[in-house]
């Protein structure tokens, strides 16, 4: 799995109202991750790092030893989103399917799907993630959202899990319509591969084209936030040690200074811009909504001497540090 994992929030929001449908405590499942007794804002990305902590709350709250399989036959078909339009203008299910799994992390990034074929047998493997009950709520989801893109006609053959233990064979059937194998070296969904050539009912060549580049650029958004947002959680402690660049966060980020700086340029940024996007907010937060000094802030936004962060501050905002805070202050008290 990728270090830094993360979601649409649309799961989370559907776990939540599935949560209610089933008359669980979910006040107390979602305090476990610190989150309100409120729909989580499907337009809000999640880290997916928490899973762990949700569903061994949910599993303790409920009973359940098989909670979250029970919660995904709550789910809904993800309907509206951007990949259920890459399959209808597809001009078959393989090439949607394939196109899906490319833009994936418009979903989320946890999970690494691959297609391919052996002996008549097609297989979407990749299903791997260190919590059970997180993917065996995802599983009927994916199951029955393929089911309606294609009318029906998907229909999964064998799942394979690579779990040691879970829940009975026919609660699997049951939920998910397919035999599950236990201990498998990956995770998988198995279709008969005749169902790739299956025509789209609404293919359209041009809205392919059309859908498919807004997903790669939503893509790539996605990618430009989450490199960014590692980037900037090791920034704060480094700045107040006065060592900042590239190669350090590199090397705090298991990665090779090269390697980085291809991943920010691939999201149209570079190093530097990202830090001093980085200071100015901390800037600006530090100086309207604390007391600490100048001296301080100098500090804690890594600059070396009260003149350079002068400099620096008034390139950012048009202002001197200390007209600046006055004029936020003032506001906050009116």
């Amino acid at each position: 799995m990728n270090e830094n994992t993360h979601e649409a929030g649309l799961f989370l929001n559907y776990v939540y109202h599935a949560l209610g449908q089933m008359g669980m405590d979910r006040a107390a499942i979602f305090a476990s991750v610190n989150l309100p007794d409120e729909p989580p804002d499907p337009l809000v990305r999640r880290d997916n790092s928490t899973q762990a902590r949700f569903w061994h709350a949910a599993e303790d709250i409920t009973g359940d030893s098989d909670i979250g399989l029970h919660v995904g036959r709550y789910l809904p078909v993800f309907r509206g989103h951007i990949f259920e339009y890459l399959f209808l203008s597809s001009a078959t299910f393989e090439e949607g399917l394939r196109a899906v799994i490319r833009y994936g992390v418009l979903f989320t990034n946890t999970l690494n799907l691959n297609l391919h074929i052996e002996e008549g047998a097609a297989i979407l493997s990749g299903f791997s993630h260190p919590v059970r009950h997180y993917l065996e709520c995802f599983l009927p989801s994916i199951v029955n959202f393929l089911r309606f893109v294609t009318d029906d006609d998907f229909q999964p053959a064998e799942i394979r899990l690579e779990y040691p233990i879970g829940a009975d064979a026919s609660e699997y059937l049951s939920i998910l319509g397919a035999p599950v194998s236990m201990g498998a070296s990956q995770g998988a969904i198995l279709f008969d591969a005749a169902l790739l050539k299956r025509p789209s009912r609404s293919a359209n060549s041009q809205l392919f084209v059309q859908v498919e580049a807004l997903a790669a650029q939503n893509a790539v958004a996605i990618g430009r936030v989450s490199i960014i947002n590692q980037i900037e959680s090791e920034l704060n402690d480094l700045l107040k040690s006065g060592e900042v660049s590239l190669s350090i966060v590199a090397q705090r980020l298991n990665r090779n200074p090269r390697t980085l700086r291809a991943e920010l340029a691939a999201v149209g940024t570079n190093f530097n811009q990202v830090l001093a996007r980085y200071r100015e907010r901390l800037a600006r937060r530090l100086l309207s909504r604390t007391t600490h000094s100048l001296d301080q802030i100098v500090y804690l936004t890594g600059f070396s001497e009260p003149s350079a962060f002068a400099r620096a501050f008034k390139r950012w905002t048009g202002e001197r540090p200390t007209d600046y805070r006055i004029r936020k202050q003032a506001l906050s008290k009116s």
